[in-house]
């Protein structure tokens, strides 16, 4: 495991404190120094093919608020490479009631705090901070342009969007901004009453885009700032949003690492611990043109039928598991193996090993007795005559 001298120093109530060295490749090195043992193993229990590859993904965090914040943690600590946070609220006390932020950010910009704080966990990780509102004209421009070019090799796109706003207006402009170019994105969102949430994965042209489905404030055309009454703020617990974060990182490790199946909307009721899945097809008639233009595009992109013969030659390949620590052999089944066995089952009390003992007797069969036949033409006399000689057999048992 190689470093360079790069340390990332923390001040904590005055107090310097001196965060690890950044390391230049991640390590499978199982030792309690190395900080990616852990993330690694997934690679050698057949998770994940290749987990470094995470460095060379960049992905955008719109809102560092109970689900961003978490979110952007999350994603640090797997040691994504390269993070985008969004936001232009400061940390206040009435946010402690989240995860993440401490009562000595209050007042502090959140993607300022929270690149502190994530600097600190993970040196390796390049943080950019955009603190500005990205529903106005000039900052959506500034919004289009950062994700347009914020990926980790320089002048390309981020890999994945992952919207955690709490309004329409702005999951509205990350819809638009992702339909113009093309991005895959994420929406999230918990309720107001915080008990229930979900997240879903868009894809433009394929599967429906924020804007296919609208909620309620379009459909009855209500203005969302008349939402919010006076003195009366929405409810906010650490469980649900970690919860939603949790499903939102791991559906984002799925899609960058290409292991398991991503959900196209993953709910959850913490009421009843009910989480529905469905999938939301695209809207034709889509309001957004850039959302028409992109199915009109998958649609005239050929379909790619599945190699059924690929497939079974890769999973026959190698062995999930290549080190055999403890001698596991796999034996092939064989019928005269079994009857053999069967029979060596009847073995005479005194055959028994010692230390063992047979769970109930073998019944005694009399050589003498009349078997029964399998012949259909058994008459009634020959039938009584083999069923008398089974008494006689029990008798003597």
């Amino acid at each position: 495991m190689s470093s360079n001298a790069d340390v990332v120093f923390h001040s904590v109530d005055n107090e310097l404190k001196m965060g690890r060295e950044r390391i230049d490749k991640m390590s499978p090195e199982v030792v309690d120094s190395n900080p990616y043992s852990r993330l690694m193993a997934l690679q050698r229990m057949g998770i994940v093919k290749e987990y470094e590859q995470i460095r060379q993904k960049s992905v955008a965090v719109v809102g560092v608020g109970g689900v961003g914040s978490v979110t952007a943690d999350m994603l640090t600590r797997c040691g994504i490479g390269k993070l985008l946070l969004f936001d232009y609220d400061k940390v206040e006390l009435a946010n402690m009631n989240r995860l993440f932020f401490t009562p000595d950010q209050a007042g502090l910009s959140k993607v300022d705090a929270a690149a502190k704080t994530l600097n600190f966990i993970n040196p390796d990780v390049a943080i950019t901070t955009h603190n500005y509102n990205i529903t106005t004209m000039d900052n959506f421009d500034r919004f289009l342009d950062a994700i347009r070019t914020g990926g980790v090799v320089e002048g390309t796109s981020v890999d994945l969007v992952l919207s955690c706003v709490d309004n329409f207006e702005a999951r509205m402009a990350i819809n638009t901004a992702c339909n113009e170019l093309n991005l895959l994105w994420f929406e999230s969102g918990v309720s107001e009453n915080a008990v229930s949430g979900h997240i879903q994965f868009i894809r433009p042209g394929e599967t429906a885009c924020f804007g296919c489905a609208p909620p309620l404030v379009v459909a009855e055309n209500i203005d969302e700032k008349t939402l919010k009454r006076e003195g009366v703020c929405a409810a906010s617990l650490p469980t649900t949003m970690g919860i939603v974060a949790g499903m939102l990182v791991q559906n984002t490790l799925k899609h960058l690492l290409h292991f398991g199946t991503v959900s196209d909307y993953l709910g959850y009721n913490a009421l009843i611990d009910f989480f529905p899945r469905m999938s939301l097809k695209p809207n034709p008639t889509c309001d957004d043109r850039y959302c028409v233009q992109r199915q009109h595009e998958y649609m005239a992109k050929p379909k790619i039928e599945p190699d059924c013969t690929t497939t079974a030659e890769s999973e026959t390949e190698a062995p999930l598991h290549e080190d055999n620590l403890y001698g596991i052999v796999v034996v092939s089944g064989d019928e005269n193996l079994l009857s053999s066995n069967c029979d060596k089952n009847l073995t005479k009390p005194s055959e028994i090993p010692e230390g063992l003992k047979l769970a109930y007797d073998a019944p005694i069969v009399d050589e003498d007795a009349p078997q029964l036949s399998n012949e259909d033409d058994v008459s009634l006399d020959q039938l009584m005559a083999q069923m008398s000689g089974m008494c006689k057999t029990t008798a003597k048992n």
